[in-house]
């Protein structure tokens, strides 16, 4: 299980492939994909738009930092399982009607959450936004793929961006909005995505259905795949600490909502930069699995150290943004070893990986803020602990992933891109 990094040392032998590009803005991209992006940015600034307001939610609303985390909870179990169904769904309604639906769900659910009188309320309407983050996000990647110029790397790198840039600005905008008030952000967001809806019905053609519908049972059957079950389970068990940083840091830092916003945006740019510009030149020099290992290995000394000075302000803050650059690397890298860990259609991939990390980790968030009120630490160390076994998990099974760098992922033709299309994560 040794984790010393080197150059890759097959290189020479390793088949001619084409470089990966250090930037998608390279490739002129159709207006459909810029669109789906946009999209995108805003379904991904939900994750984080609500840590600002955590504490005021609570405080207003009466509620103990075990029932806010919630929010997370029921947003992540509901997203989770929804994985199941999204292939489903989009393989009989097609792409872009199954992209407007998750939209449109998001749009009254967030302005419901806004109007919420109670965390109950809030915790019930995360749920439904869940849905819709599911049934949007699932499609999002698969759509992009299909549409962009540069193959399937570049795809995700685009898509990469997409999150992290959603996932910097969430806090931003919950920061700002959260400054009028707790309730500004969820409406916010409902307006930001009325407008996503209007771009994708403007500039989003209909992509023909796939000839096959896919069945519910399909994304169990892939987890048959050890390769596939061997990242699902890693991310499942990071899931832990990535909520916890999440759900629950901003507790400890006892904190404004402007600077709570500004310190997790830091956090968020520097995951949109480790995503895009960092984690594709690591890959080339050191391999997937070595860097998805190091960088979770990072991640869970990071929060390692957040426990051990806890009730340190600084050391808090450094580390959130720090944890940007390791899970960013992690992001990108373990989402291309999902596509390509199974002989399966990425579609069945995701949605199985998707189910495995989202609906295991629901209980991060929970859990976090239900030990931080017996000790202000022990949510860093449990995070720190589960991250560490998810790296110790991903080495004892790496032979089942011994292909991931044995080539460069094909462009799609326009047959395989059009049966895809029936939503990734």
């Amino acid at each position: 299980m040794s984790m010393t990094l080197s150059p890759r040392a097959d290189t020479a032998d390793a088949p001619t492939t084409t470089p990966r590009p250090a930037s998608p803005a390279r490739a002129k991209q159709p207006k459909s994909v810029w669109a789906v992006a946009f999209a995108s940015v805003i379904a991904f600034m939900g994750i984080g738009l609500v840590d600002p307001i955590l504490k005021p939610i609570g405080e207003q609303l009466h509620a103990s930092t075990s029932q806010v985390t919630l929010l997370f909870t029921s947003y992540m179990l509901v997203t989770g399982i929804a994985m199941l169904i999204t292939g489903v769904v989009s393989s009989r309604f097609g792409a872009k009607k199954t992209l407007l639906a998750g939209l449109a769900i998001i749009v009254v659910f967030a302005a419901l959450a806004g109007s919420s009188g109670t965390v109950g309320q809030i915790v019930g309407f995360r749920a439904g936004w869940g849905l819709g983050n599911a049934l949007f996000i699932a499609t999002a990647l698969a759509t992009i793929v299909g549409a962009a110029t540069g193959g399937v790397a570049r795809s995700i790198i685009l898509y990469e961006a997409a999150l992290g840039i959603g996932i910097a600005a969430g806090p931003l905008v919950g920061g700002v909005l959260g400054g009028i008030s707790w309730r500004a952000p969820f409406f916010g967001v409902s307006v930001l995505m009325a407008v996503a809806f209007v771009a994708i019905v403007v500039m989003l053609p209909e992509v023909p259905k796939p000839a096959q519908h896919t069945s519910i049972t399909a994304p169990f059957k892939a987890l048959r795949h050890r390769g596939l079950l061997l990242v699902s389970i890693t991310a499942l068990l990071y899931n832990f600490g990535f909520f916890t940083l999440l759900a629950y840091t901003p507790f400890p830092l006892n904190m404004g909502t402007y600077s709570i916003g500004f310190i997790f945006f830091g956090w968020g740019l520097m995951l949109a930069l480790a995503s895009v510009f960092l984690a594709p030149r690591l890959q080339r020099r050191f391999g997937t699995v070595r860097m998805i290992a190091l960088a979770l290995a990072l991640f869970a000394a990071d929060l390692a150290v957040m426990a051990i000075f806890a009730d340190h302000k600084i050391v808090l803050i450094v580390g959130t943004v720090l944890a940007g650059l390791f899970l960013g690397v992690n992001n990108t890298l373990i989402t291309e070893a999902v596509m390509i860990s199974a002989p399966v259609e990425r579609s069945t991939a995701s949605a199985a990986y998707s189910f495995v990390r989202f609906v295991g980790g629901a209980a991060a968030p929970y859990l976090a803020g239900k030990l931080g009120e017996q000790h202000m630490a022990l949510p860093f160390w449990v995070g720190a602990a589960c991250t560490a076994v998810g790296v110790l998990v991903l080495l004892a099974g790496r032979s089942y992933l011994a292909h991931v760098d044995d080539h460069e992922p094909a462009p799609h033709s326009v047959e395989e891109a059009r049966a895809i299309s029936v939503g990734e994560d």
